[in-house]
């Protein structure tokens, strides 16, 4: 049986936002956490990443509390507002992780998600969801253990949808575990396991 690379015990958080949430999840999976608005996916998914900490309970990646896995080898976040420098390019975002840690970046990730046609644009002077792309790209361009990604086909017309679906099961054939919150049935049908959320809770 594979050993649990993130495991979410007993975790509560923040009077009712999670309830008793215990999960086990294996390394190169999909795993598709789905949900109504409001149902706690946000939440776990920056419990997970490591930028916060929950108010009961633990989250250990790879066995370690997950707000100390700090390299974005090891845990990488796409989060809802992206938080793209406006000034670079959109390679130059891409690639900031891996300049940052001196490490070499994956490669094919701009023909990958269609952004090699703006490589050089300002991130500023592309749509939303070029935004969307390249910060995927971002999350992903250290092939990262663990990959938590929130909404990643926001903002996506259908065949950009499917470059970002392409996208996810490359990265987990390559050995991440991508942890992924959605509404999209899309995604959740090539998902490897689907988490449902109830009211911050796991039925």
């Amino acid at each position: 049986m594979t050993r649990a690379l993130v495991e979410v015990r007993s975790v509560s958080h923040a009077k009712g936002v999670l309830e008793d949430v215990t999960l086990a999840l294996p390394p190169a999976t999909l795993t598709v956490l789905a949900g109504r608005s409001g149902s706690g996916k946000s939440t776990l998914c920056h419990l997970i990443a490591g930028v916060m900490r929950p108010s009961s309970g633990d989250v250990l990646v790879s066995g370690t509390p997950a707000h100390r896995a700090a390299d974005w080898a090891t845990v990488s976040l796409l989060p809802q507002r992206l938080a793209l420098e406006p000034e670079l390019s959109v390679a130059e975002n891409v690639l900031l992780p891996a300049g940052l840690r001196g490490r070499v970046a994956a490669s094919g990730l701009l023909d990958q998600l269609g952004l090699a046609g703006i490589a050089d644009r300002p991130a500023r002077d592309t749509s939303l969801g070029e935004q969307q792309r390249t910060a995927l790209a971002r999350a992903l361009v250290l092939t990262p253990t663990v990959a938590v990604l929130d909404e990643p086909t926001a903002h996506q017309d259908d065949e950009h949808v499917q470059l970002v679906l392409d996208a996810l099961r490359a990265a987990v054939d390559a050995g991440t575990l991508a942890v992924v919150a959605t509404h999209d049935q899309r995604v959740i049908d090539i998902a490897d396991s689907v988490v449902r959320l109830n009211s911050g809770r796991v039925p």
